[in-house]
């Protein structure tokens, strides 16, 4: 299967167009539709519905794979790369916006160090950053997300990057601090203050008001795996990396999010994630280094923790 193909063809399915697919690609709207009437001639079916542009069954089965595949084909050529190219006058860096303070932290110190060395940093989605460090885009990053207590992040099953823990710490309910969900489950005696509720497990929230904030808070797909309930479901939807908005939309009532502890605010209720047990994760990741300067960062990320 020519990866060409299957680029076009992921463009195509993804814009739901076949000229933005060109725009998008630099190609003619003739030289794709070439290239998808290739590929369907090469695997012996339809994969695109045309009027609208939508995957076919197969379409959608081939766009399980395609990222992956695609993935991998990046991860390998950077890697091939690396062997062979001079070490880079900067120093690519990138983090998911939870994982950024563990690596900004060292920033001083390495340029101290390394002061010829110019260094860029991107904030950027957890996927964005797996994709550029296996790509090569990016020479070392830091990611974080929710695992169990003993288990690696799950960053990809078909590329081979570096990984090394680097923290964890436990998960809460960020909500709202006059929500019903966080107010004390037993009465309190006259004359003392309540205690703040112990727990809450996913089950008590499947029903619940959920804010979708993929690069900040707990992701919903995993936590309705991690709850085995597909009632898990966004009530509002924030792509933003800014904490501090996700903060004043929970605040105002458009939804709860899971998110470790240190990033809630005193002014919202932090209810402790009680079942399942999971736990919030950062990782260092990265390919092969040959640059000092990434070799120390990396060296300085897993002795500081």
């Amino acid at each position: 299967m020519d990866p060409h193909l299957l680029r076009t063809f992921v463009a195509v399915a993804e814009c739901g167009s076949f000229s933005a697919a060109a725009t998008q690609l630099g190609y003619t709207q003739s030289a794709v539709s070439h290239h998808i009437a290739a590929l369907e001639t090469d695997l012996g079916t339809p994969l695109l519905h045309r009027r609208p542009v939508t995957p076919t069954p197969a379409g959608e089965r081939l766009l399980e794979h395609a990222g992956p595949l695609l993935l991998r084909l990046d991860a390998a050529r950077a890697d091939v790369r690396r062997t062979v190219t001079a070490a880079p006058t900067t120093l690519a860096l990138a983090a998911s916006p939870l994982a950024a303070p563990s690596l900004v932290g060292l920033l001083a110190e390495l340029r101290r160090t390394y002061p010829g060395t110019e260094i860029s940093l991107t904030i950027c989605s957890r996927a964005q950053v797996v994709a550029g460090v296996a790509a090569g885009t990016f020479t070392l990053a830091t990611t974080d997300g929710i695992a169990a207590p003993s288990d690696p992040l799950r960053l990809s099953d078909t590329i081979h990057l570096r990984t090394t823990p680097l923290t964890h710490e436990a998960l809460v309910v960020a909500l709202p601090k006059h929500h019903p969900l966080a107010r004390p489950t037993t009465p309190h005696p006259p004359n003392t203050l309540p205690d703040p509720r112990s727990g809450l497990s996913l089950g008590d929230l499947v029903d619940a008001r959920w804010i979708d904030a993929p690069a900040l808070a707990a992701p919903l797909p995993a936590l309705r795996a991690a709850a085995g309930s597909d009632a898990i479901r966004p009530a509002f939807t924030y792509t933003g990396t800014d904490l501090r908005t996700l903060h004043t939309l929970i605040a105002a009532g458009h939804g709860l999010a899971v998110l470790p502890r240190s990033a809630v605010p005193q002014e919202l209720a932090a209810i402790p994630l009680t079942s399942p047990h999971l736990v919030h994760r950062i990782e260092l990741l990265h390919g092969h280094l040959s640059d000092p300067a990434a070799k120390a960062l990396a060296a300085a990320l897993s002795n500081d923790q």
